[in-house]
């Protein structure tokens, strides 16, 4: 059974630094968006990290071990979750990966990098099942249990779009899952067109979107995910494109799971207000 979870806070979260201040927002807060990973600002009177509620729910969707992949700069990390080679948050067991810089880059080389790296520090994953997901979007337990629970190899959330609770501008921008009629991942497309979204239907009539969020096979998956060339035009190694390559030899064998719900998303400051309001009605 899949009890590991992998959380992808590598990043720069440069969306995050470079978008502009917005109205709400106290200098504090302002200050923690400009300086640190987005997973590390914290939340409520508690000042609970916005990462706390993620290892929440993976706790109770019945994971054990977490791998919190973090850039070569990690301090906070540490000081918030320990130090140790193994760290404990309730009954999790959580360990670090580091994302190292490649020779002649000045940023970390892509999501699917980030993970063959953990692989690479924690070699047992490659002969295991682990699901990886963002550290910026709170992903529910019902996602995170169905990626958990799931027989098929390798899988992904399939998000119904409409779902998504998101202004239409943004949720335009992004890229649809093509799924065959049982389900299984066929394409993805970025910036569709309106004219193209429509093609891009599954067989309910609902446009797929992937939140990533993912279920990996390591014995199956491990190749793509090491293998995967650099986006022609963002030069980094990205799981999508590492997915479609699998699915390019093994059709039929990546399964979107349908789900209808929001993912709450910490991509830049005018989100921050927004995640609050969506933690507050959890607690309340």
């Amino acid at each position: 059974m899949n009890t590991n979870l992998v959380i992808l806070a590598g990043g720069m979260s440069s969306r995050m630094k470079t978008s502009i201040n917005v109205a709400g927002l106290s200098e504090a807060e302002i200050k923690a968006a400009n300086t640190q990973s987005k997973a590390l600002m914290v939340y409520g009177e508690d000042e609970r990290p916005i990462l706390d509620f993620l290892l929440k729910n993976a706790e109770k969707a019945g994971y054990k071990n977490v791998y919190i992949i973090v850039g070569e700069a990690h301090e906070g990390f540490k000081e918030q979750y320990g130090s140790e080679a193994v760290n404990t948050f309730g009954s999790l067991q959580l360990r670090y990966a580091v994302q190292y810089i490649s020779e002649g880059r000045e940023k970390p080389f892509g999501t699917a990098d980030a993970v063959s790296q953990a692989l690479e520090q924690y070699p047992h994953l490659l002969e295991e099942a682990f699901t990886v997901c963002n550290c910026d979007n709170l992903y529910s337990v019902n996602a995170l249990k169905a990626l958990k629970e799931t027989t098929c190899d390798n899988a992904f959330m399939a998000y119904d779009r409409d779902g998504l609770n998101f202004p239409t501008e943004r949720i335009m921008r992004f890229a649809l899952a093509l799924l065959s009629e049982d389900n299984h991942l066929v394409n993805i497309i970025e910036k569709p067109s309106e004219e193209e979204q429509e093609l891009y239907r599954d067989a309910q009539g609902i446009l797929r979107v992937s939140m990533n969020i993912f279920k990996f096979h390591g014995p199956s998956m491990t190749s793509y995910l090491m293998d995967c060339p650099p986006h022609p035009i963002r030069n980094e190694k990205e799981l999508p494109t590492a997915i479609l390559n699998y699915c390019k030899e093994h059709p039929g064998n990546f399964l979107g799971i349908p789900i209808n719900e929001h993912v709450p998303d910490l991509t830049s400051k005018e989100d921050i207000k927004t995640f609050k309001e969506y933690l507050g009605k959890l607690e309340s």
